[in-house]
């Protein structure tokens, strides 16, 4: 990770970087580390309720439904399919069993994937790629 640097706001504040691991997943500010970043289960407040940060920067797209995806999602149903191909149960009990797995294992891990995401990309700057002349 490369070494943290102070960043200035408009006021002319300075902000220490914090490590996007340490504010991402908790959903606090990646600029202060104690406001809110979201508004509600996955979307984003318009700025910081402590620091005034602008989160008009946060574009995370679909990368947290991919990491889920590949890392969550894929074994929940490895379980279903070999619960269904070794024992065969009824109907009801992938209900009991599979569909809660299924549905803990996609949305628990959204918001704090969304978090690192969103923190990553303050602490970085990282934006859209631009050609240079």
């Amino acid at each position: 990770m490369p070494e943290p640097c102070d960043t200035t706001d408009a006021n002319g504040k300075t902000w220490p970087k914090i490590d996007p691991l340490k504010t991402g997943p908790y959903g606090r500010c990646p600029r202060c580390g104690e406001g809110r970043m979201f508004a509600s289960y996955l979307k984003l407040r318009e700025n910081c309720d402590v620091c005034g940060l602008d989160y008009g920067f946060a574009d995370p797209a679909d990368g947290p439904a991919f990491f889920v995806l590949c890392f969550t999602c894929v074994p929940a149903v490895v379980f279903a399919l070999l619960l269904e191909v070794y024992l065969s149960p009824p109907a009801w009990v992938h209900l009991l069993t599979s569909l809660p797995l299924i549905l803990i294992f996609c949305l628990l891990p959204l918001r704090p994937l969304k978090g690192w995401l969103v923190a990553s990309q303050f602490f970085f700057k990282a934006r859209e790629a631009r050609l240079v002349p």
